[in-house]
């Protein structure tokens, strides 16, 4: 057995996380095609690379499939509520850093603030007769943050794609979701909220504390981290 490393499997975040470990004497490559998920760790005994979506590597932690995994802030606050308990923040990477924010029409001239949106969420239902949709892929972090904020009057729509586009057509008066230049906010004619952030995020080194290990195995994890920090 070998300890497993999981890593973004493709695109940029793949890329930074190979230079990330490089700079530490670690080596993590890609094998085979670019539709082959196999991967090679050189520098470090022991250790294999297993390449997963971002998505995916919270879930594999939690579940004791991997030992060491790389994977955004928000992603592991938003799947595993008592994250915790299930794994140990090793080390924060220094990239991937995004903002999980509130946005709202620019139009809305009125709305700027939390208490601001929580009033107009309560004049929306009274005109329209139903709560003013926020549409998301984070309803965890988002439903806690509203929740503590006061905020009540509302409805979360699940988005799964492009999540900008949804006051644009119609599906949503607001959103909540991961911004990191704000490009794509101005160009669907958003706003953010100015108060802070729901969650700021950033691609961070994790450690599952469920995946079963050797004597040998953890002093492999052991060393690994050693390097790392």
């Amino acid at each position: 057995m070998s300890v497993k490393l999981g890593v973004p499997s493709k695109g940029r975040l793949m890329d930074k996380t190979f230079q990330w470990f490089e700079k530490r004497g670690i080596s993590l490559a890609r094998t085979g095609s670019d539709r082959e998920y196999a991967g090679a760790v050189t520098g470090i005994d022991g250790v294999d690379l297993v390449l997963l979506s971002a998505g995916e590597i919270p879930r594999e932690l939690a579940a004791g499939r991997i030992h060491l995994g790389v994977t955004g802030t928000d992603l592991v606050l938003e799947k595993l509520p008592l994250w915790e308990q299930q794994l140990q923040e090793i080390a924060p990477l220094g990239f991937g850093h995004a903002d999980l924010i509130l946005a709202v029409p620019k139009c809305w001239v009125d709305v700027d603030t939390l208490d601001d949106l929580d009033a107009v969420a309560t004049a929306f239902r009274a005109v329209h007769g139903h709560r003013l949709r926020i549409a998301t892929k984070y309803h965890r972090l988002v439903r806690d943050f509203l929740r503590d904020a006061g905020v009540a009057d509302y409805q979360l729509v699940d988005s799964q794609g492009a999540t900008e586009g949804t006051v644009m057509n119609e599906t949503a008066e607001a959103i909540a979701d991961i911004t990191s230049s704000g490009e794509t906010l101005r160009a669907n004619h958003l706003k953010p909220l100015s108060d802070s952030p729901i969650l700021r995020s950033q691609a961070t080194l994790w450690r599952s504390r469920s995946a079963p290990v050797t004597a040998a195995e953890k002093r492999t994890v052991e060393a690994l981290i050693e390097r790392v920090e």
